[in-house]
């Protein structure tokens, strides 16, 4: 594990544990300091990861993507494809973890691979700040897209209420300070609420299954329609690349998996509790996207009415016509708000710890405050998570187009960090993840980092392109632009302050135990 801390005579400091042998290397250990309770077990972070996928809402709330990818085909065939390939991601991030359990995660990943030590300072900034920004407009997408589910929930229920853009931004200002103050108070349980939570999304996709297979008032289709169907003219871009707007919401639905190590600090065992988790969380996950997926393509009414869902949100709309019953429909949207409360609580305390690394590793502008814990809790942290949050909704007012690029930078800038370090292991021979405690072994190590690789890469791409064509200003995709503007922001901040800072590996004390509850 790591940390950066600040030094008269080296400036900062960087240390780790080597998860090889289990005890502290004399090159390191985690910081010298461990503030954060130690209360996560396998169970509860597993409980975690699956609660960051929130599989109604995850796939649920992008539903309209894969209409627009052209319906029953690409979002049965798409969700397959996407679990089988997102799993060598969910494999490569495993073995690092393994290797560098650490709240640092990627950004010390990349440190500690990187050969050429002139690069080093450069390339833990640069992952790191991407890692940062993936954790911040991930949770901003999932917090603002929570208040437009409430909204079209509502709506559903009484037509004839339509909120305003002002009142869908009170709204998600509400939920973000309602969320904040969750994860503060209930700190202590929250591994509980994990493992609670990732039942409820269990619970809620088989009251969707059967709500949707015993009511079926628009109709049940036949086998190869509900599997086959393909029409590739919705987006606009024809029956080829259509397919690929398709996998949008699995991706968007798997994107997060790797949040976890931010927890690795809380955990008893993180060099083996942390990889299991997340692989683990793939068979797991993707059995429970095809029993979400699959009543929806042979239910799904008329793909061109769904489009005009109100506020871009197609599963209430779903659910009120294939049900038939506004009561039954309502209730069944509950549970999937509930599923997306605890995924919000879950991406939000992930992204707080995440930033509170950063800020302890002094990679932030006023680090000292930011990484200040009450109560073994980052709770500056937090607020910081929560207030940029609320900041960066303010966005929508202006530009809707522009505020929907978030969700999509989201995406891109975890993958971004996921795909730095992978790289630089693959291309460096694997020596270091070859001695984690978890490692798939040579042969599918390598077969997973190269997938992992050309995966993540076709995904930014994807991700950066408009869902329909012809492009006006309010379909064009500026997540491109977005992410151009947060790289430039922190090029100017490292090269003003971080550059200054050399990083370099400790010999510290690890005789402080870990808060235990």
């Amino acid at each position: 594990m790591s940390s950066i801390k600040k030094s008269e005579s080296t400036g900062v400091q960087l240390s780790m544990t080597d998860s090889s042998s289990g005890e502290a290397r004399p090159d390191g250990g985690l910081g010298s300091v461990h503030q954060l309770r130690q209360n996560r077990s396998l169970i509860s972070v597993l409980g975690m990861v699956l609660t960051i996928t929130a599989v109604p809402w995850g796939l649920g709330g992008p539903l309209i993507q894969g209409i627009y990818g052209g319906g029953q085909l690409t979002m049965f065939v798409g969700v397959v494809v996407a679990v089988l390939l997102q799993s060598t991601v969910a494999v490569s991030l495993a073995e690092l973890a393994s290797r560098y359990p650490t709240s640092a995660g990627v950004y010390y990943w990349s440190y500690r691979l990187m050969e050429q030590r002139r690069y080093q300072n450069a390339m833990a900034y640069f992952t790191g700040w991407v890692w940062l920004i993936g954790n911040w407009t991930i949770a901003l997408s999932v917090n603002f897209g929570y208040a437009s589910l409430i909204a079209a929930t509502v709506s559903t229920y009484n037509p004839n209420w339509i909120a305003s853009d002002q009142e869908i931004l009170y709204l998600f200002f509400g939920i973000c300070v309602l969320i904040a103050l969750l994860c503060a108070t209930a700190d202590r349980v929250l591994p509980l609420i994990d493992t609670a939570a990732a039942i409820w999304n269990i619970v809620t996709i088989i009251a969707i299954l059967l709500a949707l297979s015993i009511t079926a008032k628009s109709g049940r289709h036949s086998a190869s329609y509900g599997l086959g169907h393909y029409d590739g003219s919705i987006s606009g871009w024809g029956n080829g690349f259509s397919f690929f707007i398709g996998l949008l919401p699995p991706c968007y639905c798997l994107s997060a998996i790797g949040m976890v190590v931010s927890m690795a600090e809380e955990c008893s065992r993180p060099e083996v509790e942390l990889p299991r988790s997340i692989t683990l969380c793939m068979p797991i996950g993707g059995v429970a996207m095809l029993l979400f997926t699959l009543p929806i393509c042979f239910t799904l009414p008329a793909l061109e009415s769904i489009l005009d869902a109100p506020y871009g949100q197609g599963l209430p709309y779903v659910l009120a016509n294939v049900t038939g019953s506004k009561p039954l429909a309502l209730a069944i949207l509950i549970m999937v708000i509930l599923v997306t409360l605890f995924c919000s609580m879950s991406i939000t305390t992930a992204a707080s710890r995440c930033t509170w690394a950063l800020a302890r590793d002094g990679m932030l502008p006023f680090s000292g405050l930011w990484s200040r814990t009450v109560f073994s809790q980052p709770l500056y942290a937090l607020a910081l998570v929560t207030v940029l949050q609320m900041l960066l909704g303010c966005i929508n007012l202006g530009s809707t187009s522009a505020f929907t690029a978030f969700a999509s930078v989201g995406v891109m800038a975890l993958a971004l960090a996921y795909l730095i370090p992978i790289g630089i292991s693959l291309a460096l021979g694997r020596n270091e993840v070859s001695q984690a405690k978890w490692t798939a072994g040579k042969r599918i190590g390598i077969a997973c980092n190269v997938i992992a690789v050309l995966w993540i890469s076709f995904q930014l791409v994807l991700f950066s392109m408009p869902t329909v064509l012809p492009v006006t200003p309010v379909s064009m995709n500026y997540s491109s632009v977005v992410l151009a503007g947060f790289f430039f922001m922190c090029a100017v901040y490292y090269g003003l302050w971080g550059r200054k800072s050399k990083l370099t590996p400790s010999y510290l004390n690890h005789s402080q135990k870990l808060t235990r509850v």
